[in-house]
């Protein structure tokens, strides 16, 4: 199978300007310190140029190619590195020779198949997150670094920051607060309506659109903004979770389950779009529980205030972007940059300081190119999967969902959960949300077999939201 996928690829037109006739010069062997790590960047937009600084603070980098679908993009990135060649479609990126590794900052949809031809051609590959836009194809990444022995990082950033290490060393090897029993997952913050237009939106003359689309679906757009709003469009956009849930979804896996927990065993989630008469598809309230047979985790998403006449979020415990590990002996609260402890009674018992991870991870990402060590990463591809892979059941929870019934809620009986309804449900009403509204949805439980990465029995249906239909030319190649 995995060589037929490859001839396949070889043989059709998506692989032209492709390099695959061998790896790169860091394929082989450990690169000298002294040699550059040439960087191409897959993307010129808002997290692509924050990622052009980290990475050239980083010594013995030089940035040598840039490309994006969108000139007006490429332009101002050119103006900023004057020497690196200037490419419209990634494909003529990927066969530069001056360029040893890619950073992929795309739009969602594209994260896999650019990291997978990226690979294909010998480059190794930073990615942003979430890895993938379905499961599926996140576990083709894998194995494209497996296959063609390629260093891949996710950039969920937060994995590099020291404090991590710390909070481990506090909750498990000291078991300073004592036996894990619950963990609450939160993600409020307050975004707006990104509009519904009458007529199709009108693509600027700047940008290639059938590259901009890549693997997503040519389909109309009614929101106002091309880009950054593609975020709440499932046709290239995993919505919130995916956007922030992943980052919080990522430090519990880290943190508090020290990765022992690669995808949950069941799962139950919900919400809706509401409020806003929109474009957007993805929800901006959602819930989900995950069963990971060792502690329940939920977690809690909005992007509304906390009513009509509000400017913040609602009241929720802990972070606005972060997670809550409850414990025998008292609580963490973790987000990123820092973490405080609290005993039993509710005194404050710790506090942790860290950063951001920024300049650290892309530092790591590097190290690794040179030492050729895939487990020298910090998030390498693998772990970035699995991560990912919680926002995506969470997604497909919600895309399998139907009516919103009280009763399916009921199904779930852990510790947090209740709260977590009842915080929804005042959420809603102070919106004027009824639970009949059309809007919202639940699903049943679902159940995963973490080792196939599909639903099993009466949750089988919701297979369908696993992996999507790619457009000719832009086809993720299976190699699993």
């Amino acid at each position: 199978m995995l060589q037929t996928s490859r001839r396949q690829f070889l043989a059709t037109g998506l692989a032209a300007g492709i390099h695959l006739a061998g790896p790169s010069r860091s394929s082989a062997a450990a690169v000298p310190a002294n040699d550059a790590i040439r960087l191409g960047f897959i993307s010129c937009g808002g997290r692509a140029n924050e990622l052009m600084s980290a990475f050239t603070r980083v010594d013995g980098v030089a940035v040598t190619a840039l490309c994006d679908p969108d000139d007006s993009r490429l332009g101002k990135a050119k103006e900023r590195f004057s020497d690196a060649s200037g490419h419209t479609d990634l494909r003529q990126l990927l066969d530069a020779e001056n360029v040893d590794a890619v950073v992929v900052a795309t739009c969602n949809h594209w994260h896999c198949l650019a990291a997978i031809w990226a690979m294909q051609a010998g480059k190794d590959v930073y990615v942003e997150k979430p890895l993938s836009h379905t499961q599926w194809e996140g576990d083709q990444a894998v194995a494209a670094a497996r296959k063609y022995g390629r260093i891949c990082q996710l950039g969920t950033q937060q994995r590099s920051d020291p404090m991590q290490a710390d909070i481990k060393q506090f909750l498990h090897d000291d078991s300073a607060l004592g036996k894990l029993t619950s963990v609450r997952v939160n993600r409020f913050g307050v975004r707006g309506s990104i509009g519904r237009r009458t007529t199709p939106l009108e693509i600027p003359a700047s940008v290639d659109y059938n590259l901009w689309l890549g693997p997503a679906q040519d389909q109309p757009i009614f929101r106002d903004k091309l880009q950054y709003d593609w975020h709440w469009d499932w046709n290239t956009g995993s919505g919130e979770m995916g956007n922030w849930g992943v980052h919080v979804l990522d430090d519990v896996r880290n943190v508090v389950f020290r990765d022992q927990v690669s995808l949950p065993k069941r799962i139950l989630g919900g919400g809706g779009r509401v409020v806003w008469d929109d474009a957007g598809q993805t929800p901006n309230v959602h819930f989900a529980w995950f069963d990971t047979g060792i502690a329940p985790v939920v977690i809690g998403l909005s992007n509304l205030t906390a009513g009509p006449d509000a400017k913040g979020s609602p009241k929720h415990p802990g972070p606005g972007s972060g997670y809550i590990a409850y414990c025998e002996g008292g609580r963490l609260e973790g987000q990123r940059g820092r973490a405080t402890a609290f005993d039993a009674d509710g005194r404050e018992v710790r506090q942790f300081r860290g950063t951001s991870g920024m300049g650290i991870h892309q530092q790591n990402f590097i190290e690794a190119v040179r030492s050729r060590r895939s487990e020298d990463l910090n998030a390498d591809v693998e772990t970035g999967n699995h991560s990912t892979g919680w926002c995506n059941l969470a997604n497909v929870a919600f895309q399998a969902g139907g009516q919103f019934r009280h009763e399916a809620l009921q199904a779930v009986d852990v510790d947090g959960w209740p709260e977590l309804m009842r915080e929804m449900h005042e959420h809603m009403l102070a919106h004027r949300i009824s639970p009949a509204d059309p809007g919202l949805k639940v699903s049943s439980v679902l159940t995963l077999d973490p080792e196939t990465g599909k639903f099993t029995g009466d949750s089988a249906a919701a297979n369908r939201w696993m992996r999507r239909e790619y457009r000719a030319g832009f086809v993720v190649p299976e190699l699993v």
